[in-house]
């Protein structure tokens, strides 16, 4: 049964309509990065998971858990899911671009290695809808009731990523070919197994 070995709960500025879970030894702006993920939750390369957000002015709810083997699904409370990996050496960022960065060097669990991801979201049309209906109330962005209407909102649209390695352990030892006399490998004379 699987456990859950971390959970952090944050809020998020997207940027550009995304934020991005990456290696903190990547730069998440340099070239080489994955696509931006336009019509799609998330996008990945190697080291990078970027994550399409439809806010670009209103922060979003994230929830990031590490777990050491593969979570059960979460079913129906979710609008969408994606899956993916990435690479990790022991740490993650969050980075929101020109907004900063939501994590540094958070320390994980499972150490280096692949890491399989999953990652839901919730609430992202809702949203959408909602500020796109606080401009027809109010023409003043900048007006106090437009303000404090808009921080509603915040925290509305969720995301939930969830991350496990994948390790030899999970999947149980290798089966090893026994070692023959004279240090080699392969079936040793005299082996039940071995041909006639």
């Amino acid at each position: 049964m699987s456990r859950r070995l971390l959970q952090l709960v944050i809020p998020v500025t997207p940027e550009r309509r995304m934020f991005r879970v990456h290696d903190p030894s990547v730069d998440p702006d340099a070239p080489g990065g994955p696509l931006p993920p336009v019509g799609a939750l998330i996008s990945t390369n190697r080291e990078q998971l970027w994550v399409g957000s439809l806010q670009e002015d209103i922060d979003v709810r994230l929830v990031l858990e590490e777990w050491d083997e593969a979570p059960p699904p979460c079913g129906d409370a979710w609008d969408e899911e994606a899956k993916g990996s990435i690479y990790l050496r022991g740490q993650l960022s969050i980075s929101m671009g020109l907004a900063g960065t939501a994590v540094r060097g958070l320390r994980l669990a499972g150490g280096v290695g692949d890491y399989s991801v999953r990652v839901y979201a919730g609430n992202r049309d809702q949203v959408t809808r909602r500020y796109a209906q606080l401009f027809d109330r109010h023409r003043n962005p900048l007006s106090d009731e437009f303000q404090q209407e808009k921080k509603t909102l915040e925290g509305l649209e969720r995301y939930l990523v969830q991350l496990w390695r994948e390790s030899l352990a999970s999947s149980g030892p290798r089966p090893v070919a026994p070692r023959r006399p004279d240090e080699g490998y392969g079936r040793v004379a005299g082996d039940a197994t071995s041909a006639a």
